[in-house]
């Protein structure tokens, strides 16, 4: 498994919003300013289906993260289940006017869990960027 983690300084129901709106998720869902995510659908509920486009901007990489959620608690936890059957989760322990949040998640094949791990912490990162600007 890996796990990725940040720190973001801004109320739970904030963080909350930003991290399920299909429109905040296109502004933040991208671990470099070379990357974006043109399209994002997200029905957060259980056994909601999610799909966020993420792509180089110069299209030389595109792809499709999608699954489903298996539960979701509001301010709490999303678990997920990804179309190729890994799975993962998002926790958001709130605390004052801080939100850690942790993702755990099952690592492809394809690709070295080390720079999967710096794909993902540096999406997270960004969330955080984009949530403590806005």
């Amino acid at each position: 498994m890996i796990t990725v983690q940040t720190i973001v300084n801004a109320p739970i129901d904030k963080v909350w919003e930003f991290w399920t709106i299909p429109k905040h998720i296109q502004g933040w869902n991208n671990p470099t300013d070379e990357w974006h995510t043109p399209y994002v659908e997200n029905d957060v509920q259980d056994e909601g289906k999610f799909r966020y486009t993420m792509a180089t901007k110069d299209e030389s990489i595109s792809f499709d993260y999608e699954g489903f959620y298996t539960k979701v608690e509001k301010f709490h936890v999303l678990r997920y289940k990804l179309v190729d059957n890994r799975i993962g989760s998002v926790q958001f322990e709130s605390q004052n006017n801080q939100v850690k949040i942790i993702e755990i998640f099952e690592p492809n094949t394809e690709n070295p869990v080390n720079e999967q791990r710096q794909f993902c912490q540096g999406v997270i990162d960004n969330f955080k960027k984009y949530a403590e600007a806005n």
